[in-house]
């Protein structure tokens, strides 16, 4: 398997990769090609056909295809000029390339993730972290397998686990510096916050919108499952629900990233922050990793909207 972190300049491909994306084009005199995102465990890389000729043969979005390509540098980052294109056949490839995955063991993740649950002091908080996290198997299991995010951090499996648990962490460690803030309820609804995206993204490989997190998306989608499991827990108090609730509505942190609401509680204002923090340096970290330029500046970065410099003394 010739992975696309390990790919050379004027390199020659012949490989089996999943098409991400595909986007039909025109060119200026009118000549039909595509734009394709490929990806594999390591990784995405763009690829180009520019003559679509009877070598180009019938694909669609997240199927697994092989190409014949070169490799070239183009604006700085590695792109492939595509020659020949197939479906790939059962049994040509094996999905475990296909699948990125971080460096934390999720068993190692979970457990920290159980011990949180446990210190949790409110005895119907507790339960419903039980019930959610803990106790539904298949909730369980999708929490394990999913991604954090599409493309943007800790877009691998386990990474919704990991993305949590750091959460969770930082707004525990928040709540000693800031008494006002209650502990239970801060801690809970970081361990919630994103629990909506094992139904807003399919499983790997493809780790792509669902028609519920397309129609839906997962902020709602996790305060309807808070909503749902408390009302199954006997003596649940309805004041809870509500600030649980408002802490998944309004984790985004502002009306253009995506919450119906703002935070209006110093636990939903917390946990924003805490989110908000551990994506973006989860992106300085990614980006850091990934980089191949020479010199201290690794680029720029769309997602945060800057260039990147590498802390070199």
């Amino acid at each position: 398997m010739r992975y696309i972190e390990e790919l050379k300049e004027n390199e020659t491909i012949v490989e089996h990769y999943l098409c991400k994306q595909r986007t039909q084009g025109k060119t200026k005199a009118g000549k039909a090609f595509l734009s394709l995102v490929l990806m594999d465990k390591t990784g995405t890389v763009s690829a180009k056909v520019w003559d679509m000729n009877n070598q180009i043969q019938s694909f669609e979005e997240n199927d697994f295809i092989k190409i014949e390509a070169t490799a070239q540098l183009y604006q700085g980052e590695m792109q492939l000029r595509v020659t020949r294109i197939r479906r790939s056949e059962e049994g040509e490839y094996d999905p475990a390339d296909y699948i990125p995955s971080g460096d934390a063991d999720i068993e190692d993740l979970m457990t920290a993730i159980e011990a949180l649950v446990k210190s949790i002091s409110h005895t119907h908080i507790r339960r419903l972290l039980e019930v959610m996290l803990l106790e539904d198997a298949a909730v369980n299991k999708a929490f394990r397998a999913h991604s954090a995010a599409k493309s943007m951090h800790h877009s691998y499996m386990g990474g919704l686990a990991e993305h949590t648990l750091s959460v969770a962490q930082k707004c525990d460690f928040m709540s000693t510096q800031y008494p006002a803030a209650n502990r239970d309820v801060l801690v809970a609804a970081a361990m919630l916050h994103d629990i909506g995206k094992i139904y807003e993204l399919s499983a790997f490989p493809e780790n792509d919108y669902t028609d519920a997190g397309q129609l839906l998306g997962h902020i709602y989608i996790g305060a309807e499952m808070v909503e749902k499991a408390a009302a199954q827990i006997q003596g649940f108090p309805a004041p809870v629900t509500l600030l649980l609730k408002h802490c998944i509505l309004s984790h985004h942190g502002e009306f253009e990233y995506g919450a119906p609401v703002l935070p209006k509680t110093i636990e939903a204002f917390i946990l924003h922050c805490c989110d908000n923090i551990d994506a973006k340096v989860k992106i300085f970290e990614e980006t850091l990793h990934t980089d191949k330029t020479q010199g201290v500046w690794a680029g720029y970065n769309r997602v945060l909207s800057r260039n990147i410099r590498k802390t070199e003394l």
